[in-house]
């Protein structure tokens, strides 16, 4: 499970490149309770969704030089210069070079074998995110990708992160695990593009915990946001429905099924 005990691999971050920061900051606190914080000049006005008092993303008004609008998941790096060049031996990239921000850690974009953009934090004085796995936090995390035992061999090679296999009526699941971690400790899955038709080029995928998909699919279209898959159950895991808010950014929605122990 996502937890805030952040370890090598994990991921710790998670924020949102949009054209329209307030326009973005609306349509998430009308959906999931979020309160925009913006920054200073000194950090470009990135500035930190709060749920409750409690961070639960980041955000920032991009251009569309900076590419298009999107959730970009970070992993906890010990040394994010190494993983950066770690990342370039595995036949990925760097996009944006690792650099610190102030003394609240160090941070780089990377993109993967496939091209598909992460990033890495380095904690210093902020170890990551306050809340996850509460409803209107960050719970889990899919990368839809066209070749996942390469995916796997990139990710194990630059962040450590191990998989094992879930079956399920007509298949097998690949989840991700930090190195050196239980089972119990998986955060998110890998699926292959063919598998998804809906899925159409490889991307990193955020779910956000809520207690009623309907009424936030429903909202979400209230706000102008699209629906990419409707509310489903998925035995044994619970309700998902995916979506992208009024500017583009994909995302899902999910209310877990309660898991033993």
């Amino acid at each position: 499970m996502l937890t805030t005990r952040y370890v090598t691999g994990a991921p710790n971050w998670i924020d949102l490149g949009t054209p329209d920061i307030e326009g973005a900051a609306a349509f998430y606190g009308a959906l999931f309770g979020w309160r925009f914080q913006p920054g200073g000049p000194e950090v470009g006005g990135y500035g930190l969704f709060q749920l409750d008092g409690r961070t639960a993303a980041g955000g920032m008004q991009t251009t569309p030089e900076q590419g298009p609008p999107s959730w970009t998941v970070y992993f906890q790096a010990p040394d994010a210069d190494a993983t950066a060049r770690a990342a370039g031996q595995a036949h990925g990239s760097v996009r944006i070079q690792p650099m610190d921000v102030q003394d609240l850690g160090r941070m780089a974009i990377l993109a993967d074998q496939a091209g598909v953009p992460f990033g890495l934090w380095q904690p210093g004085r902020n170890k990551g995110l306050d809340v996850v796995r509460e409803p209107g936090s960050l719970c889990w995390l899919e990368l839809y990708t066209a070749d996942v035992p390469a995916a796997a061999a990139f990710y194990h090679s630059v962040l450590g992160l191990e998989t094992f296999g879930v079956d399920f009526p007509g298949g097998t699941y690949t989840t991700l695990v930090p190195a050196g971690e239980s089972e119990d400790a998986m955060f998110g899955g890998v699926v292959p593009l063919a598998d998804a038709p809906a899925e159409e080029e490889a991307h990193w995928l955020p779910y956000f915990e809520v207690t009623d998909p309907d009424t936030t699919v429903a909202r979400a279209r209230e706000l102008g946001g699209a629906v990419r898959m409707p509310a489903t159950d998925l035995p044994d895991v619970g309700r998902i429905a995916k979506l992208t808010d009024p500017y583009g950014a994909r995302f899902a929605v999910i209310r877990s099924e309660p898991q033993p122990g």
